[in-house]
């Protein structure tokens, strides 16, 4: 299948070229009729940063090729065309990538690291809009989380929350007893910066309801 539609949904105006059911969540938050684009990832996909690139840079570049990636599958797809939006989440703690926990343990180890920490959530937007018309913005939020537990960080995992989230934890559930304070925006450590998103669509000629 290479994309899904809500057969009761208006029709859609923009396709998602995300699997991520939280950008969903939020793309149908603010109205948007969407549908998603599954695009097959190519092998190395997350690969890691270039020598010398900055994390935004990084999140950037991936945001960027997963959105003209997906561009590519809706023509060779023969789809209509519509705006593309893509997207790419990562975690800073000292410099470092946290990206997705590959198992419990590396969720665990990811935890501890993060426990009593500030640490930068970065979240580039990427639309793919008329022609070869590609828009971009990054959103970078400071997140302060408490110092945890060992048991709780067990019980967390156990959980099955951190899995398939940059940085083992995810702001809406669970973890969002763990956040202190946030400065930047929530939805963009959620995943999808809303502002900076609608901005983006409005430039690709998008009305926001």
């Amino acid at each position: 299948m290479t994309h899904i539609a809500d057969t009761d949904a208006p029709p859609a105006r923009l396709y998602l070229a995300s699997a991520s059911p939280r950008r969903r969540e939020l793309l149908t938050q603010i109205g948007l009729a969407h549908e998603v684009l599954l695009v097959p990832a190519p092998p190395g996909e997350d690969e890691p940063q270039h020598d010398g690139e900055s994390a935004s840079d990084y999140v950037r570049r991936t945001a960027r090729d997963k959105a003209l990636r997906g561009r590519d599958w809706m023509r060779a797809q023969a789809l209509a065309e519509l705006p593309l939006l893509a997207a790419d989440t990562t975690v800073i703690l000292d410099g470092a990538v946290l990206g997705k926990p590959a198992d419990r343990e590396d969720a665990m180890r990811i935890l501890r690291a993060l426990s009593g920490s500030v640490h930068e959530v970065h979240t580039a937007v990427a639309v793919c809009a008329a022609g070869e018309q590609l828009l971009e913005a990054v959103s970078i939020t400071q997140v302060h989380m408490r110092e945890l537990s060992d048991d709780e960080i067990g019980r967390y995992c156990d959980s099955g929350e951190p899995f398939g989230k940059a940085g083992a934890y995810g702001i809406q559930g669970l973890a969002g007893t763990f956040i202190s304070h946030i400065s930047g925006s929530y939805t963009g450590v959620m995943g999808l910066p809303l502002f900076e998103t609608s901005n983006l669509l409005r430039s690709a000629g998008i009305r926001i309801p």
